[in-house]
């Protein structure tokens, strides 16, 4: 508990653009996870992971 108290505390201190990074950052992982998996394939990966970087306006991934 007390370390979820740090990473709210932590967060809060982060810019919307550092905050959305973060976000990416999560989803992405997720993804690598289920194409690991077996879950989706590489195209499908591919394809979310593009249209993920263009939603969320993300450079330099």
């Amino acid at each position: 508990m007390k370390q979820n108290n740090t990473e709210n505390t932590e967060w809060s201190f982060l810019s919307y653009e550092e905050k959305n990074r973060q976000l990416f950052l999560r989803q992405k992982k997720t993804l690598d996870m289920f194409l690991e998996r077996g879950a989706i394939s590489q195209a499908q990966h591919d394809k979310s992971l593009h249209d993920l970087i263009e939603k969320m306006g993300i450079k330099d991934s």
